[in-house]
């Protein structure tokens, strides 16, 4: 088959900087080919993203597919973003870009505003669970993070945001540079659980301030640049201890800066944020080819 047209969107950039490299395919393009499933997933990989986003409009609804080189995802807050902006920079104009946007059955609303080249966007992830982990979840989890039990403390929870995730806190950003996984072993204790990974966070300043590391082998993702869901779970378990609203850097570790902001709203409503710059398409294609050496076929 011939190569789609792809879109790269950097999203969650922090200070104008960095943030997460994601795939972006309008499906509805006349001169784009279709596309199946097996196609979709090989090209994260193919143009060197962790993840792509696939939208479709359909009338006053919008629709977004998420896949990794493992599979489809049932949601993912960084594609979300990236999309976003991807759709208010097609739309043009600097006035706010509003749009119903439908992922895996759930139906929501989200919003762009350009600032020149970057683009703010921010939508609301769906309903957060939060639950205390068996014990064999807690215990099993923390030793392939290469964590003693008391180097979490008892704020270890398992939250859902359309997929279930570990939340491990340390103590400090300087704990969470050190950390060294075993990434096997951490799949085969997330498979076992049916969870997708662990977001390791360090505990927020005064001002909601944090850093966090997002490790998902299980959906093929060793360490995630940018993991917006696994912030929104955060946001909403640290609202019962009275904060709010949180900053949170990641992509250090892997030589990358992102940004992710998370409101806790009125009862069970999170809002997700962050900023993105939209390639061009000569852009793109120049940032893939430094990549990977080509401009590639997902033949």
């Amino acid at each position: 088959m011939s190569t789609p047209r792809v879109a790269l969107v950097h999203a969650c950039l922090r200070g104008g900087t960095g943030g997460s490299p994601t795939a972006v395919v309008l499906e509805h393009d006349a001169d784009a080919p279709a596309l199946g499933d097996d196609e979709r997933r090989r090209i994260p990989a193919a143009f060197g993203t962790s993840h792509a986003v696939y939208i479709r409009p359909a009338g006053d609804i919008t629709d977004l597919r998420f896949f990794t080189a493992r599979g489809e995802l049932p949601a993912c807050g960084h594609g979300t973003i990236a999309a976003l902006a991807f759709l208010a920079a097609r739309h043009g104009g600097v006035a706010p870009y509003g749009a119903t946007l439908r992922a895996a059955g759930r139906v929501f609303a989200g919003r762009a505003e350009r600032d020149g080249e970057l683009i703010t966007a921010a939508f609301d992830p769906g309903p957060v669970s939060l639950r205390e982990p068996a014990a064999g979840e807690r215990t099993l989890v923390l030793e392939a993070l290469g964590l003693a039990p008391d180097e979490a403390g008892p704020d270890v929870r398992i939250a859902g945001v359309g997929s279930e995730r570990a939340l491990v806190p340390v103590p400090s950003r300087a704990a969470l540079a050190t950390l060294r996984p075993d990434l096997a072993r951490l799949r085969a204790v997330c498979d076992r659980f049916g969870l997708i990974g662990a977001y390791v966070h360090s505990r927020p300043s005064p001002q909601g301030a944090l850093a966090a590391r997002m490790f998902a082998p299980s959906i093929g993702v060793g360490e995630d640049v940018a993991n917006a869901n696994g912030t929104a779970a955060l946001v909403a378990h640290l609202s019962g201890r009275g904060v709010h609203r949180i900053a949170v850097d990641m992509g250090d570790a892997l030589g990358g800066r992102a940004t992710i902001t998370a409101t806790a709203g009125p009862g069970p409503r999170v809002e997700l944020g962050g900023t993105a710059r939209v390639l061009t398409e000569r852009d793109s294609r120049n940032s893939i080819d430094r990549k990977v050496g080509t401009w590639p076929s997902v033949a």
